[in-house]
C-alpha cells in the first residue's frame, strides 16, 4: 500500500506547485481520524482511498488507482466503499478537493457522477485556480 500511495503523492507533485497540491504523505494517512481502504484484484492493490475525519464532515484524501487497472470500475469501487465509511460514521457530508485541469477531468467526473456537486473552499482550503471543490450530503 505504501508504494502505491508513495506513486500517488509523487504523481500529484508532479502535476502541482507545492503551494497547490494537497495529497497528503503516506504517514498522514496512517495517522487517528484516517480511513485507509485499499481494493485488491487477485491479491494485487489496484486502488487506495482516504477518508478523513474533519470537524463535522468527511474529506477524501488520496484516491488513486494503479495505471495497470485503470478503466475497469476500480476508482468507483474504492469511492463507494469510503461514502459507506462516512455514512456508517455518521458524518452529515463528504467533501473533496481536487484538481482543475484536464489530468483530473476523469476524477471529477468520476465524483459527478456519484453526486458530488461543486462547491466552495471548506476547512483550511483557499480559493486556487489549480483546485475544484466538491461535496455530497449524506
Amino acid at each position: 500500500m505504501r508504494a502505491l500511495l508513495a506513486r500517488h503523492l509523487a504523481q500529484m507533485q508532479a502535476q502541482t506547485p507545492p503551494e497547490s497540491c494537497h495529497a497528503l504523505p503516506t504517514d498522514a494517512l496512517m495517522a487517528p481520524g484516517v480511513v485507509l481502504l485499499g481494493l485488491r484484484e487477485d491479491a494485487v492493490l489496484v486502488g487506495v482511498g482516504a477518508l478523513k475525519t474533519c470537524d463535522g464532515y468527511g474529506e477524501i484524501k488520496s484516491m488513486h488507482t494503479a495505471a495497470e487497472a485503470r478503466g475497469r470500475g476500480v476508482a468507483r469501487r474504492v469511492l463507494e466503499a469510503l461514502i459507506g465509511a462516512a455514512r456508517a460514521q455518521g458524518l452529515p457530508r463528504l467533501n473533496l478537493e481536487t484538481g482543475s485541469g484536464p489530468a483530473h477531468a476523469a476524477a471529477r467526473a468520476l465524483y459527478g457522477k456519484a453526486g458530488f456537486v461543486t462547491c466552495s473552499p471548506f476547512g483550511n482550503y483557499r480559493s486556487d485556480p489549480l483546485s475544484h471543490f466538491m461535496t455530497l450530503r449524506l
